[in-house]
């Protein structure tokens, strides 16, 4: 893939030699950019929520009239599930 080579290396997998619990989500925005949509999730199963949830911190900043943050945190809270669900899958099972 073309595309690694302009990717941001991962700290902490560089300073400690294992995976984050972000590794991945870079990789499976470009394929999401591509229309690859079940590679994106097999990637990183945590993109959806994390685009979700990033979609509600915009709305949090750009619409005061409303308080988005109990949202924010449910979806954080369901965000991390899919991480650690993601991660343990990612590194035990495949």
């Amino acid at each position: 893939m073309g595309l690694e080579k302009y990717m941001i290396p991962c700290l902490f997998k560089t300073v400690f030699g294992f995976d984050c619990l972000g590794c991945g989500f870079q990789r499976s925005l470009f394929l999401l950019f591509q229309g690859e949509f079940l590679a994106a999730f097999k990637m990183y199963p945590a993109i959806y929520t994390c685009l979700l949830l990033l979609i509600f911190i915009a709305f949090h900043f750009l619409d005061k009239s409303k308080n988005y943050k109990k949202l924010i945190w449910r979806m954080a809270i369901i965000n991390l599930f899919f991480m650690l669900g993601g991660y343990y899958f990612k590194h035990f099972y495949f």
